[in-house]
C-alpha cells in the first residue's frame, strides 16, 4: 500500500487561493445549485463509452463530475482517487491513497476542487488536476461516525453523517477553520446501528437541502441555518428503501436505491414538502450501484458490487444510463 500525501489539517493550512478565486468557486456552486443542472457542460457524443473499467479491488462508492469530461471515483480500500477520460473509458489514479483513508462521496467545484467523504470523522479537499491533498477537516470524531456524502451549497461543502444525527459545512475555496457542525431536528430521529442520513443535494431554490435516509427509506428537507428536517411526502412508492446518491435537475431527484439495483425518479412540488414517483430505472449492467453523476444527458453510476466478497483482484466498474 502506497504511503500517504502530507495530511495537513484546518490548522495547518496548505492552500489558500486567491479572494478571486474563492468567490469565483462559491458563485459557480451557488448558480449551479440554483439551476439543478450542474456546471456547464458539452453533450456526450454517442461514441462515448457507456461503461468504463476500473481498478481491481478499487472498492467504488462515490463519483463526482466537473465541467471537463472526467470523472473522479473514490476507493474504500485506500482512500486512493481515479480519474476516467469519459470520451475514452482510459483513466489513471490521481492520489494513490494510504493507510487509514477512505474515499467515499465526492463532489468538483468550479473552482477545480474536489471534496471527499472520508468515512472516519474527516472531510478532505484535493486539487481536482493534480489529485493534491490540500487539506483535512477533522469533523468529528472517528468512532460513532461514518462521513459519507457532500454536496456543494452556496459557500460551504455539506456533509452527511450516516451514524449521528448532525451535517458539518466546511468553508469552499480550501480554507481552513469554520467548520459548521448542524444538529438535525425537527422530524428527523436517529436510528440506532443503522445507516440514517447519506446522499444529499441542494433544494431547487438553493436555500435548502435535500437528504435521503437510507433506513427505513425517507426524503427531508433540511434548514443549513437551523437543522430543521422536515420530512417530504412520497406519492407513488412507500419509501425510497437503500437511498444512497441523489442528483437533481431542476424539480426532477434522482435517488439511487444501491442493492435494490435502480434509480427512482422523483417529481418534487415547488415547496419541496412531496415527491411523487414518475418513473424507475433500471439495467442489467447494475451491480449494486452506489452513487451518480450527471454529465450531459447521461447519469453516470458505479458499481460497489456489495454483494460480491471482496478480494485484491475484483474487478469494478461505472456505467451510464441515458436521462
Amino acid at each position: 500500500m502506497n504511503a500517504p500525501h502530507p495530511r495537513p489539517t484546518t490548522d495547518s493550512p496548505l492552500f489558500l487561493p486567491s479572494r478571486r478565486s474563492v468567490l469565483g468557486g462559491a458563485a459557480a456552486a451557488a448558480l449551479a445549485v440554483t439551476a439543478g443542472a450542474g456546471t456547464a457542460q458539452a453533450a456526450p457524443k454517442s461514441t462515448w463509452p457507456t461503461e468504463f473499467p476500473l481498478p481491481n479491488g478499487w472498492l467504488p462508492e462515490g463519483i463526482a463530475i466537473g465541467r471537463g469530461p472526467y470523472a473522479y471515483t473514490g476507493s474504500r480500500a485506500n482512500g486512493a482517487i481515479h480519474r476516467t477520460d469519459l470520451r475514452t473509458g482510459k483513466g489513471k489514479i490521481l492520489f494513490p491513497g494510504g493507510t487509514g483513508l477512505i474515499s467515499v462521496g465526492l463532489k468538483v467545484s468550479g473552482d477545480g476542487l474536489l471534496y471527499v467523504a472520508g468515512n472516519t470523522g474527516v472531510a478532505r479537499v484535493h486539487h481536482a488536476r493534480t489529485g493534491e491533498l490540500l487539506v483535512t477537516h477533522r469533523l468529528s470524531e472517528a468512532s460513532g461516525h461514518f462521513i459519507n456524502d457532500v454536496t456543494l451549497l452556496g459557500d460551504r461543502a455539506w456533509f452527511t453523517d450516516s451514524r449521528a444525527a448532525f451535517l458539518y459545512g466546511v468553508p469552499q475555496g480550501g480554507r481552513t477553520g469554520g467548520i459548521r457542525t448542524l444538529p438535525l431536528t425537527g422530524d428527523w430521529v436517529q436510528l440506532p446501528d443503522v445507516n440514517n442520513a447519506n446522499g444529499i443535494v441542494g433544494t431547487p431554490d438553493g436555500r435548502g437541502l435535500i437528504v435521503v435516509k437510507s433506513t427505513p427509506g425517507e426524503l427531508y428537507r433540511v434548514d443549513p441555518g437551523t437543522g430543521h428536517a422536515t420530512k417530504i411526502a412520497l406519492v407513488g412508492q412507500d419509501t425510497v428503501l437503500n437511498g444512497d446518491g441523489l442528483w437533481r435537475i431542476g424539480r426532477t431527484l434522482y435517488v439511487v436505491q444501491n442493492r435494490l439495483n435502480l434509480i427512482s425518479v422523483w417529481d418534487l412540488d415547488e415547496r419541496v414538502t412531496t415527491a411523487t414517483l414518475r418513473r424507475t430505472i433500471t439495467d442489467p449492467r447494475f451491480d449494486v450501484p452506489t452513487t451518480a453523476a450527471r454529465f450531459g444527458e447521461r447519469l453516470y453510476l458505479v458499481n460497489a458490487r456489495f454483494t460480491t466478497p471482496p478480494t485484491p483482484e475484483t474487478t469494478y466498474n461505472a456505467v451510464a444510463v441515458s436521462l
